[in-house]
């Protein structure tokens, strides 16, 4: 049977891993069984964004693209509340699957955070992004990418690791995006620890944000 500790194994392999191809095939390996893992670790991100989402995203036709989606967990989540023009994002294949089979994005793309993406300026009126920015993944410099695609007055909700916001450049890049007049704060919840019962990561803190092009 599934314990915490077997995600936690998880988590060190994505944590830990050498480079990109490394950390895409541990991905592609974890896809089958993702889901229930994170659930073992009570994984709070999913009904963090997703709340978040519904209080900032009023329209439910608005294009989101959801940024690191994973299984599409939250998007399954938005679309049975009602938001119908999904978009997904993911660099592994094993988890773009996953997603495919919930049926509720109307389009699955290929893509790596903190690399060129395949859309238009201004292609989506709101972007989320779940448990993206943490240890060994995707960079500050990927919100370069994420405001060019974002419209005018759309939002971006996404979560980051306490340690990694400064350790690893997101709060000085997010300065830079609103001293820039790109980007404007709009919220912040309080510091969580976003898997309460796991064994290794029960002390890991994260905060979500919401902010907004104004450019």
């Amino acid at each position: 049977m599934p314990s915490p500790q077997d995600t936690d194994r998880w988590l060190d392999n994505v944590y830990h891993a050498k480079d990109r191809g490394s950390l895409n095939e541990i991905y592609d390996r974890w896809a089958a069984t993702y889901d229930a893992d994170l659930q073992l670790t009570g994984y709070l991100h999913f009904p963090v964004i997703t709340g978040l989402v519904c209080r900032h995203v009023k329209g439910r036709d608005a294009a989101i693209l959801d940024a690191g989606v994973g299984t599409g967990t939250v998007g399954s989540l938005l679309n049975l509340l009602g938001f119908n023009n999904l978009t997904g994002l993911d660099m592994s294949d094993g988890m773009l699957a996953k997603a495919r089979e919930r049926q509720c994005y109307a389009d699955l793309r290929k893509g790596v955070l903190g690399e060129p993406l395949g859309f238009t300026d201004r292609s989506f009126d709101a972007i989320l992004s779940t448990g993206t920015f943490t240890f060994g993944h995707a960079p500050a410099s990927a919100f370069d990418e994420l405001v060019r695609i974002l419209e005018k007055d759309g939002v971006i909700i996404f979560t980051v690791a306490t340690a990694v916001w400064e350790e690893q450049g997101f709060g000085t890049k997010l300065e830079s995006l609103v001293a820039s007049g790109q980007l404007a704060p709009v919220e912040a919840t309080p510091i969580y620890r976003p898997m309460p019962f796991s064994p290794a990561e029960s002390g890991v803190t994260t905060q979500a944000h919401v902010y907004r092009r104004v450019s």
